[in-house]
């Protein structure tokens, strides 16, 4: 199934949330273009690489995002990274 139709199926069950079903399709799943926009790491992240002095919204990530696709997971982990160095 395509990432996004997994977020919608899944997000159905009461409790399950958009972010926790991108974190099994990175962690579990192994999907390579998944890219957390919500995640207050991934965040926070992003204001540390890219120099910004307030949190983007998460248009704006999912917006600059677009230009490391397929590999959308890979700069969420390097963003993690450079969140709590």
């Amino acid at each position: 199934m395509e990432g996004n139709a997994i977020v919608a199926r899944i997000t159905q069950v009461r409790g399950i949330g958009r972010w926790t079903v991108e974190m099994l399709l990175i962690f579990k799943l192994g999907r390579m273009d998944v890219l957390p926009v919500d995640d207050f790491g991934n965040r926070k992240g992003f204001v540390r690489a890219y120099g910004f002095s307030e949190m983007p919204k998460p248009k704006e990530i999912l917006a600059h995002g677009e230009r490391w696709r397929p590999y959308r997971t890979v700069a969420s982990w390097y963003l993690w990274r450079a969140a709590y160095e």
